[in-house]
C-alpha cells in the first residue's frame, strides 16, 4: 500500500489539472458511469461535528474506494483543518488496498476545482470581479481556481477574522496581481461582484438575496448539513440553481432543504447538475442578467478521481511511502 501525505497530494495535484479532471468526472456522473451512494454521516451528539463515510465506483478508468472524514467546523482558527481524514483507493482487479491519501488536501483542491468547473460553465465570460466570503483554506483554493477560469482583476474579501482576510489579500496581490481589498461587511463585499464564493463554516445565512446584482454567479460550498446554511431563502429563490448531484442536494444541505421546507422552491428549481451542463444535457446561463448559483456538496467520485490521479503520478515520480499492510493469503503452517 502506498501512503501519500498532505504535501505529496498538494505537489502532485495542480489546480489546472484537477479542474480538467473534475470536468470528466462530473460528465461521467451525468452519463451514468458511476456508482455513488449517499454518504453515511454520523452526527456527534451535542456538537456541530460529524463523521462521514463516502464510498463510490467509477467505470473508466476503473476506480473504487471511499473517503472517510471528520468535519469539525469549530477547528476554524486552530491548528487543525475542519475536514480531516483519509481517501482509500482499492485495486479494482483484486480488491486489495492500493493507497491511503490525506483527505484534507484532496478535499481542498477538488472542491475548488469543481467550483471552477461551475464558474467556467455558468459565469459571464467577461467576469473579472471576485468576492470571497470567508478567508480560510477553501478561500485560498477558490482564489486560485477562479483565476484559472476567468480573467479576474479585483477581489473583495469579507471574513469575521481580519487577520485571515489580510493573508488572503496579500496572496491575491503578490501571486495573482489583483486589486484586492477588505470589505467592511459581507454586503459590501458582494455588491456588484461578478463572482461570489462563500467558503464559511456558518450555521446561519451570511449571504442574502437582496444584496445580489443581476448577472452574478455564486459558488456556495461551506454548508453540507441540514443544520447549516450560508444562503438565505431569497438568495436561492432569485437564482437559477445548479448542483453537483440532485439526490444529495435534496437530502443533505440546509441551503436547499430550508427553502424547500418553507415552500419557497420545489425540486424543479434545480435547473441541472453541473455535469449535465458539461455534456450539453442541461441548460446553462441564458442571458447576462441571470443570477446563477452552484450549490456544492462534494461527491466521493470527485475524491476518488483526484486520488487516483495522484496515485498514478506518485508511482511515476517514486513518491510516497510503501507499507506492507497485508491482504495476501497466508500459507498455513
Amino acid at each position: 500500500m502506498l501512503i501519500l501525505d498532505q504535501q505529496a497530494v498538494t505537489d502532485l495535484l495542480p489546480m489546472r489539472e484537477c479542474i480538467d479532471l473534475m470536468v470528466s468526472t462530473l460528465s461521467a456522473l451525468a452519463r451514468g458511469e458511476t456508482i455513488l451512494p449517499l454518504r453515511t454521516v454520523v452526527l456527534i451528539p451535542d456538537t456541530n461535528d460529524a463523521f462521514a463515510v463516502m464510498p463510490a465506483y467509477i467505470a473508466s478508468p476503473k476506480t473504487m474506494g471511499a473517503k472517510i472524514i471528520t468535519v469539525y467546523p469549530g477547528n476554524h482558527g486552530t491548528q487543525y483543518d475542519s475536514h480531516q481524514g483519509a481517501v482509500l483507493l482499492f485495486d479494482p482487479n483484486n480488491g486489495s488496498l492500493a493507497a491511503l491519501l490525506d483527505a484534507t488536501s484532496v478535499t481542498t483542491i477538488r472542491t475548488a476545482a469543481v467550483s471552477a468547473v461551475a464558474t467556467w460553465l455558468l459565469a459571464r465570460q467577461s467576469a473579472s470581479s471576485l468576492a470571497i466570503v470567508g478567508a480560510g483554506v477553501q478561500a485560498h483554493a477558490h482564489l486560485e481556481a477562479m483565476c484559472a477560469v476567468r480573467p479576474i482583476t479585483s477581489l473583495r474579501v469579507w471574513s469575521r477574522t481580519a487577520a485571515n482576510a489580510e493573508r488572503l489579500i496579500d496572496v491575491a496581490r503578490s501571486k495573482f496581481n489583483l486589486d484586492a481589498s477588505f470589505a467592511p461587511s459581507c454586503a459590501d463585499a458582494v455588491r456588484d461582484a461578478d463572482i461570489v464564493c462563500t467558503t464559511t463554516s456558518a450555521r446561519a445565512p451570511v449571504l442574502f438575496g437582496e444584496w445580489l446584482t443581476p448577472g452574478t454567479h455564486i459558488n456556495a460550498i461551506g454548508a453540507s448539513q441540514r443544520s447549516a446554511r450560508e444562503l438565505d431563502t431569497q438568495c436561492v429563490v432569485r437564482s437559477r440553481l445548479y448542483v453537483d448531484r440532485r439526490e444529495s442536494a435534496l437530502k443533505e444541505p440546509g441551503d436547499t432543504l430550508v427553502p424547500l421546507e418553507e415552500g419557497a422552491i420545489t425540486p424543479d428549481h434545480i435547473v441541472a447538475e453541473i455535469g449535465e451542463v458539461a455534456i450539453g444535457r442541461g441548460e446553462g446561463r441564458r442571458d447576462e442578467r441571470e443570477i446563477t448559483l452552484f450549490k456544492s456538496l462534494g461527491l466521493a467520485i470527485e475524491d476518488l478521481a483526484a486520488a487516483s490521479y495522484v496515485y498514478d503520478a506518485a508511482r511515476r515520480a517514486g513518491a510516497g511511502v510503501e507499507v506492507e499492510l497485508g491482504g495476501a493469503r497466508l500459507e498455513a503452517h
